[in-house]
């Protein structure tokens, strides 16, 4: 069993080896700007889950398509890995879309939200 500074080196030069990979290697036109943000190894190095985000327009079709893309893909990156990096066994790669950018992004417009109307209600209070 590897331990987990192990499994996180291997994440991380997964996620580096990956992110220039799929910008270089895959050549299908309908895949638009991917970002790898993260790589989660499993215990035993077996697979890694590959969290991507996607520049642009983003909306579900394009999700469903992009990760469609990668995991038909997924055989020929990991054989390209294999050769970059030194590991007996590369793991095999699922791509999951990472919301985390876009929770981020809703959490910060209710909170500007909640402040502009806590300032609306400040200042109406204020005046009587």
């Amino acid at each position: 069993m590897a331990d987990s500074s192990r499994r996180q080196r291997v994440a991380d030069q997964i996620q580096k080896e990956l992110a220039g990979l799929i910008q270089r290697e895959m050549k299908d036109p309908r895949l638009g700007m991917v970002t790898v943000s993260a790589v989660d190894v499993s215990r035993d190095l077996a697979y890694a889950d590959v969290y991507i985000t996607i520049l642009g327009k983003n909306d579900d079709d394009e999700r469903k398509q992009t990760l469609g893309i990668l995991t038909r893909g997924g055989g020929f990156l990991r054989s390209k890995l294999a050769r970059a990096m030194k590991l007996r066994i590369v793991p095999a790669l699922r791509f999951r879309y990472d919301e985390s950018i876009e929770r981020g992004v809703h959490l910060s417009n209710l909170i500007e939200e909640a402040r502009k109307k806590d300032q609306g209600s400040n200042s109406s209070s204020g005046d009587e």
